[in-house]
């Protein structure tokens, strides 16, 4: 089975099991999260897989991590995941991608990115549940991180953090790639 496969597989597990552990039907999912029934279906049965966005969604809506709805080791007291088996959950033909590295449920989901960005490149974001955090911090190149329409550049070697309940998006406006980690930090379903 493929890596991709086994992402399929686990996605469609996991999401079944939380929607069930929330009581949630397929058309409260729908209406949480703004994913069609028809997709979450899909989902459910490994017969599609869905974009950063529509992962996102569901995740956002039933109260977890991505890391959640894609793993299978959610039990141990301390978790190694070498590179190989980091998640890439988005990429452009032109080089720009990002990777989920880690994450955890405890006190509410809390993921760690890997981001990179070539030049011209921007990746948007709808807005994520109140209380939702995201911090970063700029390794190489200039980010431009516009946060409800307003754009703030951040350079490297500086953090940033900011309250990611309002559309948000990140750019490189720059000649040379920009690199990025972020932490999002999401609150618990109530």
């Amino acid at each position: 089975m493929s890596d991709l496969d086994q992402l399929t597989q686990s996605l469609a597990r996991n999401l079944k099991r939380w929607r069930g552990e929330r009581g949630f039907t397929l058309d409260a999912l729908a209406t949480r999260s703004g994913v069609s029934r028809g997709m979450i279906i899909q989902i459910e049965q490994a017969r599609t897989n869905p974009s950063v966005g529509t992962t996102v969604k569901l995740a956002d809506a039933l109260g977890i991590s991505i890391t959640t709805l894609l793993d299978q080791e959610q039990h141990v007291t301390v978790r190694l995941v070498p590179p190989d088996r980091a998640v890439r959950m988005w990429s452009t033909s032109t080089g720009s991608s990002t990777t989920l590295l880690v994450g955890s449920e405890r006190g509410g989901p809390l993921e760690l990115w890997a981001w990179t960005l070539v030049a011209g490149d921007e990746s948007a974001s709808d807005p994520h549940p109140d209380g939702t955090t995201e911090l970063l911090h700029v390794t190489e190149g200039v980010l431009t991180l516009v946060v409800d329409g307003e754009p703030h550049t951040v350079p490297a070697g500086t953090s940033a953090t900011f309250e990611a309940n309002v559309p948000h998006a990140y750019r490189n406006d720059g000649e040379t790639t920009t690199a990025f980690t972020m932490a999002v930090s999401v609150p618990p379903v109530r």
